[in-house]
């Protein structure tokens, strides 16, 4: 494994400006004359943005803090204050930060994440959100709220549009009050139109991977997310991921693979093992094997935002979302990932602390397989917590997954 080195991107440099810069503006000395609303990583931040406030995303900083490993230390903190350790690790970690006044920001001269005037969750993702926001907001007394998305939908027709739709559009007289901003209209249609800007584009740099060798892998995306996540609805974004995208076009007319000598290509489903993403990158560098598309990266293309319609658009996006979907569209939406990305094997990762993200637990694996043929590894760990995760375990399962596709 010593000889194998990823290959990084020049675009990186200004990526790592760019969020320390996003940081900056939320934590520097400048942020106390700033509203601070937190919003749930697929909550209307278009709109927050629109209002005039500034937004902070926490689960950025729950994958902050299990990328540093800092997580595993944290979670105990959170349990022994309440929080229990089968729920969600981005919220005992975070919570844990707190509690303990620790966070990666103090690394690069921030006093740590910001105080909320208000927190803004969607329970599209899981209901963990909401309780996670709602202790800051009982620790802060500020309010809390947000919009209730249907789970497990199968088609997004107009009477889930309309009543996501509506949720959004009550929220605004509320933030209207705590930013004290009227909402512009204008303003908001800019904002999204910005935000689809930044999805197409991100979009597009996920689609380099279609091709054979892939010029990036999901290892590599869930870095480059970044500005997806936490600046979607902005023009330094989509300055970003054009110059990316620049670079992912120049490799693949220079015939360069992020993986050397790519025999095999992986689809990964479900949530990161933030932990070890350098780790498990070298060792299917080593095994010739690309991870070239995921769900996860996934989740932040909205191409239903719609500016003429911001709020059926914002609630067709954010109610599109595959993990609030049922098996079904969800199978159909992995049939045609696999085909796309020309998929020899699926990776599914069964997260210990995050079921609502993993789909190894109801026999999609086996009905998926039946249906396309593709082989499939679970391998078991958790977004956060490394105390879920074995490496000797995995790496074994890894290995001798990589030797089936050989002989297939």
């Amino acid at each position: 494994m010593a000889s194998i080195e990823l290959k990084n991107f020049e675009a990186s440099k200004k990526m790592k400006g760019l969020m320390g810069q996003y940081f900056t503006e939320l934590m520097g000395p400048e942020a106390k004359e700033k509203k601070i609303a937190w919003c749930t990583s697929v909550g209307p931040a278009e709109l927050l943005r629109a209002l005039g406030f500034e937004v902070y995303f926490p689960e950025n900083h729950g994958a902050m803090l299990g990328a540093t490993r800092m997580a595993t230390d944290l979670i105990p903190l959170a349990n022994a204050r309440g929080f229990s350790p089968d729920i969600c690790s981005y919220l005992t970690s975070d919570i844990g930060s707190y509690l303990k006044g620790e966070s990666p920001f103090n690394k690069m001269g921030l006093s740590g994440p910001p105080k909320a005037d208000v927190l803004v969750f969607n329970t599209n993702q899981c209901r963990d959100v909401k309780d996670w926001f709602q202790f800051y907001a009982r620790q802060w007394d500020v309010p809390c709220i947000g919009l209730h998305t249907p789970r497990s939908i199968g088609d997004v027709d107009e009477n889930i549009v309309k009543f996501v739709a509506k949720q959004i559009e009550e929220l605004v007289e509320p933030l209207e009050k705590i930013g004290g901003n009227k909402l512009d209209m204008d303003k908001l249609k800019e904002v999204i139109n910005l935000s689809r800007k930044c999805t197409q584009l991100w979009k597009a740099v996920l689609e380099t991977a279609a091709n054979s060798p892939s010029p990036i892998t999901f290892f590599d995306e869930t870095i480059q997310m970044g500005p997806a996540v936490v600046l979607r609805g902005r023009q330094d974004a989509i300055d970003y991921y054009e110059i990316l995208l620049a670079e992912l076009k120049q490799r693949l007319a220079d015939g360069v693979g992020a993986v050397e000598g790519e025999n095999y290509r992986i689809y990964w489903e479900g949530m990161p093992i933030w932990g070890k993403l350098k780790n498990l990158a070298l060792q299917f560098a080593e095994l010739q094997t690309a991870v070239v598309a995921s769900t996860y990266c996934n989740s932040w293309i909205f191409d239903t935002l719609d500016p003429d319609k911001p709020f059926e658009g914002m609630a067709r996006a954010y109610s599109e979302l595959y993990i609030c979907r049922s098996d079904e569209p969800k199978e159909a939406y992995m049939e045609r990932m696999i085909e796309r990305y020309n998929i020899d094997g699926v990776l599914y990762h069964n997260a210990k602390t995050c079921p609502n993200n993993s789909n190894s637990r109801y026999d999609m694996p086996q009905r998926l397989n039946a249906k396309t043929d593709i082989p499939f590894v679970i391998i078991d760990g958790d977004l956060n917590d490394l105390r879920l995760y074995s490496e000797e375990q995995t790496r074994t399962n890894i290995e001798a997954f990589c030797e089936q596709l050989s002989q297939a």
